[in-house]
């Protein structure tokens, strides 16, 4: 069986992160988005739990996909789970070469996990949770950047830590 994981802060879930997840699903026979710490960002505006919980309801149709939280090095995570693959999102070239340093930083802690890069769709390339964030905190209108699924959940929880 080929697990691949796909680690990220989700905070929150786009509809451009649906986007890999439903693809890396098509690609692989298990899927699991970590939720994880970015220590290059100040603390989030959703609690872990409340991550999860809305990456589960996005994903709640995909049974090859399942949602975890892990607070350590990925490399290792993917050791504990004997996942062949690290899945990474790419909205810019700008993204690349942080991702890409990772992406080697991960296979020299853990020779046996290789990175895919998937582009993001070309309705996403802009997208991120930060924009998310930053639109709803300013009153605008969120509704296409977030699943339909948690939208309101979303709004409201940063409206609340707003």
């Amino acid at each position: 069986m080929k697990t691949v994981i796909y680690p990220g802060s989700f905070d929150p879930i786009t509809n451009g992160h649906l986007s890999v997840i439903k693809r890396a699903a098509k690609l692989f026979d298990e899927v699991i988005v970590v939720v994880m710490i970015n220590h290059k960002k100040p603390v989030g505006c959703f609690s872990y739990n409340e991550r999860m919980e809305l990456i589960r309801r996005c994903t709640a149709d995909m049974p090859n996909v399942k949602v975890d939280y892990y607070d350590g090095l990925l490399a290792e995570y993917a050791k504990i789970k004997n996942a062949t693959a690290i899945v990474k999102g790419l909205r810019a070239v700008s993204d690349f070469e942080d991702e890409f340093q990772q992406a080697l930083t991960n296979k020299e802690l853990n020779p046996d996990v290789e990175t895919v890069f998937v582009t993001a769709g070309a309705d996403y390339m802009y997208l991120s949770s930060s924009i998310v964030k930053q639109v709803c905190e300013l009153g605008g209108d969120v509704s296409k950047f977030v699943p339909d699924e948690v939208y309101e959940d979303i709004v409201n929880g940063i409206k609340k830590k707003g």
